[in-house]
């Protein structure tokens, strides 16, 4: 994550908590897939809450019966977690040098989009798998490739962008013009508490390429599940708004219960978020890497 998408999330701090429509789905979404994949946990059991934001899946970690650890690069995003969770042991870190020892972990998950924000996701990866114990879980959510609101995008960026994508023509071309097997990076358009708008660097990724890096760190895929497959029928940048009008509400309630019955077929398709739960089966090579060390326990 670079230092200006963090300073981003700095500014949003206060007000990250709340949902636009669009991620009150989402994350309803992740919470029921994470109850069902992390459930239930053995006596004192640890979980990593990677890239943990201001607490959301920490909260359903806790709830499960899991000891929660949490890291995140947002010192803003952190101090409203620790307001939420004051005895939650939080640390202000990069996923590429997670400052906790080997195998220290029973569970991360990785969600929020996290994965998608950072420089190296290979690396990240490698290193979560680090500090999972063999045997161990990992539930892992980022934005997808192939989605319906990719058709929206494009479409928007070759009629001067009407929906507010960000996205020229010549922007469009590079995305769709990559091979098919590799995702790409893109600005995503972040709402600022001033009423304002900011763009960060997002990483998309095939499912191939999302697979071949999970594979490399060690993990073996047990399933995949897709959320935002069919409310993608709707452009997102209708759903990134404080509230909607009436008639396109009814509309995207009755489009998130056809999504919520996909999500539980785990259709990914077309979804514009990929969740992935996988178990680290072999030692992890974060040695291996050039730059890579091995922190000592933060906890």
């Amino acid at each position: 994550m670079t230092d200006d998408t963090t300073q981003l999330f700095d500014r949003m701090a206060d007000t990250y908590d709340t949902l636009e429509p669009w991620y009150v789905h989402l994350y309803e979404r992740l919470d029921a897939l994470l109850r069902t994949t992390l459930a239930p946990p053995r006596p004192g059991a640890r979980a990593l809450d990677a890239g943990c934001g201001t607490g959301f899946q920490t909260a359903t970690l806790r709830a499960l019966g899991w000891t929660v650890h949490g890291v995140d690069l947002s010192a803003g995003l952190l101090a409203v977690a620790r307001r939420k969770w004051p005895s939650a042991p939080l640390a202000c870190g990069d996923l590429e040098t997670l400052p906790y020892r080997d195998a220290a972990f029973d569970a991360v998950a990785c969600c929020g989009s996290t994965l998608s924000f950072v420089a190296t996701p290979a690396r990240t990866l490698a290193e979560i798998a680090r500090v999972l114990r063999p045997g161990g879980r990992l539930v892992l959510e980022c934005e997808h490739k192939w989605s319906l609101d990719l058709v929206w995008t494009v479409a928007s960026a070759l009629v001067g962008d009407p929906l507010g994508y960000g996205v020229t023509p010549k922007g469009a071309w590079r995305q769709v013009a990559r091979p098919l097997r590799e995702g790409f990076r893109l600005d995503y358009p972040a709402p600022l508490p001033d009423g304002g708008q900011a763009y960060m660097r997002l990483r998309t990724f095939t499912m191939a390429e999302l697979g071949a890096m999970l594979t490399a760190a060690g993990f073996r895929v047990r399933r995949v599940a897709g959320i935002h497959a069919i409310t993608n029928v709707l452009p997102s940048t209708l759903l990134h708004r404080e509230r909607l009008a009436r008639p396109l509400e009814g509309v995207y309630r009755g489009l998130c219960a056809l999504d919520r019955a996909l999500t539980a077929s785990g259709a990914w398709w077309l979804a514009n978020s990929l969740v992935v739960s996988a178990t680290r089966e072999l030692p992890s090579p974060a040695r291996s890497l050039p730059g890579t060390r091995t922190p000592s326990p933060a906890a």
